[in-house]
């Protein structure tokens, strides 16, 4: 994953020297909510969705005759989930600072582009955990955690940019500790959510 995201990067810096005289760098403000999902490769977990919340900041690079770009984002999330293990409850309420790197194409419609313009965007992302590792006797959450998003907005005279994504997590949220015997069983956990936010670039 850490190969692909290089490559990723790469490919971004490469966008953004292409045509630096007319790319465009904006910096703004960004919040929104978050709908997350504890994702089990075993039938034995049960996990429900659980809204929480997200905010920070955002920068943006266009190059506006072609519609393409980046943003670069250091959010705070908050991930709340609720999954049972052999009819046991278990709460998990996390706590991240979430680094998204999104290739961005904006649409770009004659006449009405300066009033509305919708986008879609993927990337790489990572979350660094800032609560607590244990969750119960045997589970710990990671300290790291990638994912892939994908997501679609619009942008509302060139200021708003109101967005929706779905992330998939590209490898283990959380982990087993301590003595029990699904410690080497290999079962995953991953993180799947939707995020939905407000920016306001500057």
């Amino acid at each position: 994953m850490r190969k692909l995201t290089l490559i990723f990067a790469v490919v971004l810096l490469s966008l953004c020297s292409a045509m630096p005289a007319a790319a465009q760098f904006r910096f703004g403000i960004k919040a929104g909510v978050n709908v997350s999902n504890l994702h089990f490769d075993k039938s034995t977990f049960d996990s429900d969705n659980r809204a929480g919340f997200t905010g920070g900041v955002m920068a943006e690079f266009t190059v506006p005759l072609i519609g393409v770009g980046a943003d670069l984002s250091a959010m705070y999330v908050r991930r709340d989930a609720k999954f049972m293990e052999d009819n046991n409850i278990t709460k998990n309420n996390r706590d991240y600072i979430e680094i998204p790197l999104n290739l961005k194409y904006k649409l770009s419609l004659p006449a009405i582009s300066h009033i509305i313009a919708p986008f879609v965007t993927t990337g790489p992302s990572i979350s660094f955990l800032t609560s607590r590792q244990a969750v119960s006797d045997v589970w710990k959450n990671k300290k790291a955690s990638w994912a892939w998003n994908f997501g679609f907005g619009v942008q509302l005279v060139k200021k708003l940019q109101i967005a929706a994504s779905y992330g998939i997590g590209l490898d283990k949220a959380m982990e087993f500790t301590g003595n029990s015997e699904l410690v080497n069983s290999g079962i995953e956990s991953k993180n799947r959510y939707w995020t939905v936010t407000a920016a306001y670039l500057f």
